[in-house]
């Protein structure tokens, strides 16, 4: 007979759960569903805003929170309703956006449930962005830094969508100047983000465990990227999939296949139940 083995189990969405095509085997399908069944806890972390993730998880038929923009809003997936939510005062997320302008960057800011951008409505890859979010973007014909302060926002993270050979530098520059004040990450190979310090998928998956009172010893975290780090090391165990950064392969207790070979199946029925 099995039993649980891990109460709590998180997982990121994009590159993780879901495939490159954005569908959820149903290899995965079956595997949540049975782990739900048996008392288990599934939850999803992930770097979306709140408006994009609710109807992927409320099409999986889960319930209980969901964490978004890497862990800044925690909400309940049912009703909709905003557990905890952190953001950026206008003034920090208006330094973010400046400092990105400066470096000739584009700029996406995050506020509530609206995507605010400088990057022009016809561009391809702001295109399939918002094909992928389900997020129709807002286009700003003034620097965001101004329209930021303007309308005093308080923003739930700050990105740039660039292109892969771009991202470390705007990465390293952004951490040399806020690293420590905020929390600096990547959530693909094509965006670099920042939020507020503290509120991180780590923090998430902590909270969501003290929510249900579950020791962090039995909690295991799956993700793919640098965005995920801070969650595979705070739980019991870290898993990075197969396709996952080089970065957070080194940080996970265990390596699990790609997203496209059902990895979160196949950490559910390693490390979620205990057989007898």
């Amino acid at each position: 007979m099995a039993k649980l083995r891990a109460k709590l189990i998180v997982s990121d969405f994009d590159g993780t759960l879901i495939t490159g095509r954005q569908q959820v085997p149903a290899a995965v399908k079956n595997a949540i569903e049975r782990y739900v069944q048996s008392g288990g806890v599934f939850a999803v972390c992930t770097g979306r805003i709140l408006a994009s993730i609710l109807p992927q998880v409320r099409t999986l038929g889960l319930s209980g929170l969901v964490a978004a923009c890497q862990g800044t809003v925690i909400a309940d997936i049912n009703s909709g309703e905003i557990i905890r939510s952190g953001g950026l005062s206008f003034k920090d997320a208006s330094s973010v956006c400046a400092a990105l302008e400066g470096a000739g960057a584009a700029v996406n800011v995050y506020s509530g449930d609206e995507l605010y951008t400088g990057i022009p409505k016809d561009n391809e890859y702001l295109k399939i962005y918002e094909k992928i979010t389900g997020i129709d973007a807002i286009h700003v014909d003034i620097p965001l830094s101004q329209y930021v302060m303007q309308n005093g926002l308080t923003c739930q993270k700050v990105a740039s969508l660039c292109f892969p050979e771009d991202r470390e530098r705007l990465y390293d520059m952004l951490r040399a100047e806020f690293d420590g004040r905020f929390d600096v990450t990547c959530s693909a190979k094509e965006l670099v983000e920042v939020s507020p310090a503290g509120d991180t998928k780590g923090f998430a998956l902590k909270y969501i465990a003290a929510r249900y009172g579950i020791d962090i010893s039995e909690t295991v975290a799956i993700g793919d990227n640098i965005n995920d780090l801070s969650m595979i090391e705070a739980a019991g165990i870290g898993v990075a999939v197969g396709n996952a950064d080089p970065a957070l392969k080194r940080a996970a207790k265990f390596i699990a296949v790609t997203n496209e070979e059902g990895a979160v199946a196949q950490v559910i029925n390693t490390f979620g139940y205990r057989y007898e």
